[in-house]
Formats: structure tokens, C-alpha cells, sequence
């Protein structure tokens, strides 16, 4: 598998349809699913692992046994979980049975992956809110990515964009409605795990 780090842009969404065909096992829908998550996958299981070729290795492993589980996927759920659940058992697989071979530790910084840590928890939540920033209109997406990234004030971003300052207010207002739709998953998660 090539490395999928790279990133070239927002990911389409796969619909309703493509995900039935999935769960009934239908080869093109494999090869959409795996264009469409095997970047995600790969930052998860690069995550545990901590190294490109066996994350590799185990985003592999993990179409494998989603491959051989889609008939046990319900289609009517988010994929995303189910996928990230099946790579993170991989990955876990993997750097175990790397252990099992190693005499040395695993690089510095990198956590137990077998125990429920925050790092994996956090990668994943990055991952959804650049999901979520990726499904915004571009012009809100800007204003989003001025405010936090570059830290500039409304003002500051009409300057920037040429636009009067009640268009960036009125962007970034509908951006945080949208974010706060595509993320209340997120709010959910957090709030059934006590954070």
C-alpha cells in the first residue's frame, strides 16, 4: 500500500447507498470506502505504532477484516467508527506481535496502545473536527481558519479578505452553526465518557 499521509484536500462523503453495497460485499463499493478512509485509518494506526511501514501493514490488515466483517456492518451507521475500531485492533496486532520480535522499547512518546489513552482519542477527535472544517462553504471555512489559526479579529479578517466586517460576522456565525451540527457527535462522546 502507498503511504495515504498525504493529504490533497476535503474527502467526499460516502452516501447512504455506497455503504449498503459495502455490507453486501460488493467489490466497488470496497474500493470507495478504502479511497475514502484509508488516509484516516493510516493516522490512527500511525498513531500506535509510531512507524510508516508496519501503520501501513496494519491499515492493510484492517480492510482485510473489514472486508471479511461487511456483512456485519449496519449501513445505516457511521462507517467511521466501525473502520477506526477494526484498525486500531490491527495496529495493536501489529505493534504486539513486533514486540514479541523487538529486544528494543518503542520510539519516546509513544503510549501503551492497548489501553484506551487520550492520544488516540485526540487523533480521532482531529480528525472529525478536520472532517467537519473540510464541509464547510470555503468562504466560511476561511474566516474559521483566520480566527483560530492566524488569531485575527473580525476586523482584521474584513481587512484581510477585502469584505465588510457584518459579512465575516454573518460567515462565521453560520460556520459554527454547521460545525456545531457536524460535531454534535463529539459533544455526545464526550459527555457519555464524563469529560
Amino acid at each position: 500500500m502507498a503511504d495515504p499521509a498525504g493529504r490533497s484536500g476535503p474527502e467526499p462523503a460516502l452516501d447512504p447507498d455506497t455503504l449498503r453495497r459495502f455490507a453486501a460485499g460488493e467489490e466497488s463499493a470496497f474500493s470507495a470506502v478504502y479511497r475514502r478512509y484509508a488516509r484516516p485509518m493510516f493516522t490512527v494506526a500511525l498513531q500506535i505504532v509510531g512507524r510508516p511501514e508496519l501503520a501501513a501493514d496494519a491499515v492493510q490488515q484492517a480492510f482485510v477484516q473489514a472486508w471479511r466483517a461487511a456483512p456485519s456492518y449496519a449501513a445505516e451507521l457511521d462507517i467511521a467508527p466501525w473502520l477506526f475500531t477494526i484498525t486500531r485492533r490491527a495496529a495493536i496486532d501489529a505493534w504486539r506481535k513486533e514486540r514479541r520480535h523487538a529486544v528494543v522499547d518503542p520510539p519516546d512518546g509513544l503510549a501503551d496502545p492497548t489501553t484506551d489513552g487520550p492520544s488516540l482519542e485526540r487523533a480521532w477527535e482531529a480528525w472529525q473536527i478536520r472532517k467537519a472544517l473540510d464541509e464547510l462553504p470555503v468562504e466560511e471555512r476561511e474566516v474559521v481558519r483566520l480566527a483560530y489559526v492566524e488569531g485575527l479579529t473580525n476586523s482584521e479578517t474584513a481587512d484581510r479578505l477585502g469584505i465588510p466586517i457584518g459579512t465575516v460576522k454573518s460567515r462565521t456565525a453560520r460556520a459554527y452553526r454547521r460545525l456545531s451540527e457536524l460535531l454534535a457527535h463529539l459533544a455526545s462522546y464526550n459527555n457519555e465518557r464524563g469529560r
